[in-house]
């Protein structure tokens, strides 16, 4: 290989490299902006918002009272309504995640930006404790 090959293949290297990390930074700036919709969308109980009053949860209080079945259908409804107000994921999947506190549900929502461009699956972390606030990480 000659020298000036090597370097034409550096560049391409580090430029591929570059490119990927500006990849990973558009990916982690839409899981960042994402999981924050979330956490507004999911602590918003419907009616709160006067101009779209659909928007958000039903009360979560009101499944309590119809446990065990409040475990699926608080997965429904989580995944209804991100499916509903979040239009940068598809293929959302909310999965119940048993641990160890009886007081807290721990859900796992993965899906695939809608975007074509953007690859790979999102991932968060979702706890509602007792009081029925939601934290997404």
């Amino acid at each position: 290989m000659v020298v000036g090959e090597e370097a034409a293949l550096g560049r391409g290297l580090l430029s591929r490299i570059a490119a990927d990390a500006r990849s990973e930074s558009v990916d982690n700036s839409l899981a960042t902006s994402v999981a924050e919709h979330l956490r507004v969308l999911l602590n918003t109980r419907q009616g709160d918002a006067a101009t779209v009053p659909s928007f958000g949860l039903v009360d979560i209080t009101d499944l309590v009272h119809s446990f065990p079945m409040s475990v699926q259908t608080l997965q429904a409804v989580i995944r209804s309504t991100i499916l509903d107000y979040e239009p940068r994921i598809k293929n959302v999947v909310v999965r119940h995640v048993p641990e160890g506190d009886p007081l807290v549900l721990n859900f796992e929502i993965t899906a695939q930006p809608a975007e074509k461009s953007e690859h790979g699956f999102l991932r968060f972390r979702t706890q509602v404790n007792a009081s029925g606030k939601i934290s997404v990480r």
